[in-house]
């Protein structure tokens, strides 16, 4: 699996380790029960510190695409790869509403709207 990092970006190192995980669950490279480095080899890999690393774990562990086992380390629980790629559109989503000055009430509002809003068969969300 391939992490990769950008010190440049504004988005922080564990948000930027987390991503890359969720792309690999997305793009089909990572699947349900497969082990992710553990903390220390992929701080040594990308020259920083481990609890970032556990950071970017502890972020994808909130949003149940992964498990932290002890004995075990961080394994994907994840059967499908759409979860990861609806997590990846919403942080993006939210990021973006926040930079053009959307507040939460804001967004949530329009995520509201659209839940409740006709699908194409006719029916709501």
């Amino acid at each position: 699996m391939l992490v990769t990092i950008d010190p440049a970006s504004p988005q922080t190192l564990a948000e930027q380790i987390a991503a890359s995980v969720r792309r690999g669950m997305a793009e089909g490279t990572l699947r349900r029960g497969d082990r992710l480095p553990s903390a220390r080899s992929l701080a040594r890999t990308l020259d920083i510190n481990m609890h970032t690393v556990l950071r970017g774990y502890q972020i994808l562990k909130e949003e149940r695409l992964i498990e932290l086992r002890p004995g075990r380390g961080a394994v994907v629980t994840v059967e499908a790869p759409g979860r990861a790629l609806v997590v990846e559109a919403c942080r993006h989503f939210v990021s973006l509403a926040r930079r053009t000055g959307m507040t939460a009430p804001d967004i949530h509002a329009l995520l509201t709207s659209h839940l409740e809003a006709p699908r194409n068969d006719g029916t709501t969300a």
